[in-house]
């Protein structure tokens, strides 16, 4: 009855878990600032996929919000649960404060390196997150372009990295608040000077870090995987030089045709075949 009673005391004392709403709005407000930014000092200069593009991924982007409060409900009071009966690593070696989040936000941006490995590496997998590579014109609304799908995956990997470490739902709430900004930062098409982004990537996986991974050159594709930090990229040499990122075209082969990139046809494109047989040798 006492560790009911502290899992529901748990629940009542998670900011993220009253506030959803609240952090959506605070999403869509940086998505705008950094929209103007974009308007301001672009990388590449606006075409038509930019505006095409935009009603399809706003609409995705709604849909993954909507998962996303369903999936971190559940995590979060997953997360509650164990915290009231002390499960896992970090309940058996406690650490500092600050150096239990420092922790928590380096294992859990491991979590997403893996997940966003396994996604390019098994083709069942693949399927759902090349919706998100499939993009011609990448900029701050391809950030949360993603398959219901997708959230499945990466949900996943994070449940376990989570409950395993003993996360506090207040740790993954800020995780999830970084990893959500640090990834409009990194899609976003804004110019920056070479040596800025140079130094970023550095520590944090930069706008142009980030345009290698989303270059349609299968050279790369299968590069700069990181979200929040480039330690992970570097670690296990995946890491390409982010100016290679000033001047890559983006998006896949056989994935062009307007169908395809209108709303349904992201929806439809895991089920899907690319119209130019086998230049996606994983689906």
């Amino acid at each position: 009855m006492t560790q009911f009673s502290d899992f529901l005391g748990a629940i009542a004392a998670i900011p993220a878990f009253e506030n959803a709403f609240a952090t959506i709005g605070a999403i869509l407000a940086a998505m705008a600032a950094l929209a103007l930014v974009e308007a301001a000092i672009p990388l590449h200069s606006r075409e038509g996929w930019n505006r095409f593009h935009l009603a399809p991924n706003l609409g995705l982007t709604f849909i993954t919000f909507a998962t996303n409060i369903v999936f971190n409900t559940a995590l979060v009071l997953l997360l509650a649960w164990l915290q009231t009966i002390g499960f896992g690593i970090l309940h058996q070696f406690p650490l500092p404060p600050l150096v239990t989040l420092v922790v928590v936000v380096l294992a859990l941006d491991f979590s997403f390196y893996g997940a966003h490995v396994a996604m390019h590496e098994v083709p069942a997998f693949w399927r759902y997150h090349r919706v998100h590579h499939s993009d011609p014109a990448v900029d701050v609304t391809t950030t949360i372009r993603q398959h219901p799908g997708e959230s499945v995956i990466r949900y996943a990997f994070l449940a376990v990295f989570a409950a395993a470490l003993g996360v506090s739902p207040a740790a993954f709430a800020v995780y999830r608040v970084q990893s959500v900004l640090q990834g409009l930062f990194e899609h976003s098409n804004i110019r920056l000077p070479r040596w800025f982004d140079t130094m970023l990537s550095l520590v944090i996986t930069s706008p142009n870090m980030h345009k290698v991974h989303h270059a349609r050159d299968a050279r790369y594709t299968d590069r700069n995987f990181g979200n929040i930090t480039s330690l992970w990229d570097r670690l296990f040499l995946t890491f390409v030089s982010a100016r290679v990122g000033e001047d890559v075209v983006c998006g896949l082969d056989g994935f062009d045709e307007r169908g395809q990139q209108g709303f349904w046809g992201l929806l439809a494109m895991p089920y899907r075949r690319p119209r130019e047989t086998l230049v996606d040798e994983r689906s």
